[in-house]
């Protein structure tokens, strides 16, 4: 089939690389404009507009597709007969959805109805599901609520980060993308309409990611992962924000909630159950750093007991 691939970030691309290596031909890409990063804040293209440079495949980069005629007419010229899509950022208006006959179809990282949105994967982990997924599935006017064509289930991993189990849907996930177009091309695709009532993964906020040290050890620790490495657990210290990279609970209960205490060996801190211990730290204005190695700039008498996170 020809194909018009949708996506922005780095799973995105994943998903990129296996088309272009499938049966399938991919006639152009449609991603977000550069973006500016860095403390120079200098442009920088997406990681799907970096691929497809590469392989010599046409990039349109529209700021939005609404209204936008330009793009409407590029595409049908374009003649593509799917329009598969990968986190790509922008909302494809209704008017849009029947310019390729298979229509846009999404690869979403959750098991669809569950965690419809845009965070699924960090909700996933932030509730405590031991079994995600990824789903292919045609776009219509509704928040990922189209038939679904495609599907794949995995287990979430004890101690995995959001942007390990990322890593990991983003290859899997894109061999169910081939999967899909190869179904669609052949004739042999599923279209399985979804239950109308499911789970939603809103946004990600700052806020979310604060940790709460009267929730207990496992809620902590689910929230650390959840939210690493984007934007970051954190905490704060004399007024500081103070990152977390990983928690790992323990077997004693002998610190309040926020308590920490720190040794040679390790870095403690009381929940509303067990301790935690912490192992990668930032302070503000430094770089990640071994929970221990932080500790040692403490004063002794707060190194000992009486630092306390807020």
């Amino acid at each position: 089939m020809r194909l018009v691939f949708a996506g922005t970030p780095e799973p995105a691309a994943a998903s990129l690389r296996h088309l272009i290596d499938s049966q399938h031909e991919v006639v152009a890409v449609l991603t977000r404009p550069d973006a500016r990063k860095g403390r120079g804040r200098s442009l920088h293209p997406s990681p799907v507009k970096e691929l497809a440079a590469e392989h010599g495949i046409e990039v349109l980069t529209p700021d939005t597709l609404k209204d936008n005629e330009e793009i409407r007419e590029r595409l049908k010229e374009l003649e593509p007969d799917c329009i598969p899509v990968v986190a790509y950022g922008n909302l494809i208006p209704s008017d849009m959805l029947d310019i390729a006959p298979h229509g846009w179809v999404n690869l979403h990282f959750s098991l669809l109805p569950q965690w419809r949105g845009a965070a699924p994967v960090q909700h996933a982990i932030l509730h405590g599901d031991e079994v995600t997924g990824a789903t292919v599935f045609r776009i219509d006017e509704g928040l990922d609520t189209g038939d679904v064509i495609h599907t794949l289930r995995t287990e979430v991993e004890p101690g995995e980060t959001s942007g390990e189990l990322l890593g990991r849907l983003a290859e899997a996930g894109a061999a169910a993308l081939v999967e899909a177009m190869d179904q669609l091309a052949s004739g042999a695709a599923a279209h399985t309409p979804q239950p109308t009532e499911g789970t939603y993964a809103g946004k990600i906020t700052p806020e979310m990611a604060r940790v709460d040290w009267k929730q207990p050890a496992g809620v902590v620790d689910r929230v650390v992962r959840a939210f690493s490495p984007a934007p970051g657990a954190w905490t704060t210290l004399g007024g500081d924000r103070v990152k977390l990279e990983r928690v790992e609970a323990q077997e004693t209960s002998e610190l309040a909630p926020g308590e920490v205490r720190a040794s040679k060996k390790q870095v403690l801190v009381g929940t509303g159950s067990a301790d935690v211990a912490l192992t990668r730290v930032q302070p503000p204005g430094k770089k990640m750093m071994n929970a221990a190695d932080w500790a040692r700039g403490m004063k002794p008498e707060d190194a000992e007991k009486g630092v306390v996170f807020e």
